[in-house]
């Protein structure tokens, strides 16, 4: 637990460098759009999560990597040398993180409302457009969605805005019902006890 407040908290750290870089330099937009892009490229490519998490790679190699990553998606100079930064730092395994924390800051800034969404697949721009405005419409707000895709989800998505949780998940239906039962259960146990004791 201490080790992902940690963890959390350095991603934080990294995210709050990367938004302050790209708002002085007025390239803000323009990085936003190529987190976007890196987090996607992410999410298809196995060999690129192998790159960013494997202990195995040094840190030269994770830089060269990077920086051609950077150069072929023609991202802006900001984003290539932060990336080039965590290699460096052996943060890379990180980056994800980054990604979500520097959206945050970014919708935060804009005023916006952020809401993570935790999906059983993957949301396609019309989807994730559709989302955004429903939540909008919900919260009174204008809603900025960071999608991370969590395959162990059994159907459907949790959604949380601020402190609100807005629940699709089978599996969050499931846990609740077992947690339901296990407290009927001890409620059953108990009056069983009582009634025995008597």
């Amino acid at each position: 637990m201490a080790s992902e407040q940690t963890s959390g908290a350095t991603a934080l750290r990294y995210a709050t460098a990367l938004v302050d870089t790209a708002y002085d330099s007025k390239k803000n937009d323009a990085v936003e759009k190529d987190l976007h892009e890196l987090s996607a490229m992410i999410d298809a490519s196995a060999d690129l999560q192998n790159l960013i998490k494997s202990p195995l790679i040094s840190r030269q190699e994770q830089q060269n990597a990077v920086m051609a990553l950077a150069k072929k998606a023609k991202f802006q100079d900001v984003t290539a040398n932060f990336l080039a930064l965590l290699a460096q730092n052996r943060r890379l395994n990180m980056v994800s993180a980054v990604i979500a924390a520097a959206h945050k800051d970014m919708s935060k800034r804009r005023g916006e409302v952020a809401a993570q969404v935790q999906s059983a697949f993957k949301l396609s721009p019309a989807q994730e457009k559709a989302l955004q405005e429903a939540l909008t419409k919900a919260v009174g707000k204008t809603v900025a969605v960071n999608v991370d895709v969590q395959k162990d989800l059994i159907g459907g998505m949790v959604v949380t805005v601020g402190s609100q949780m807005i629940d699709d998940s089978v599996k969050r239906k499931l846990e609740r019902l077992k947690i339901a039962m296990k407290s009927n259960a001890n409620s059953n146990a108990a009056s069983a006890k009582v009634a025995n004791e008597n």
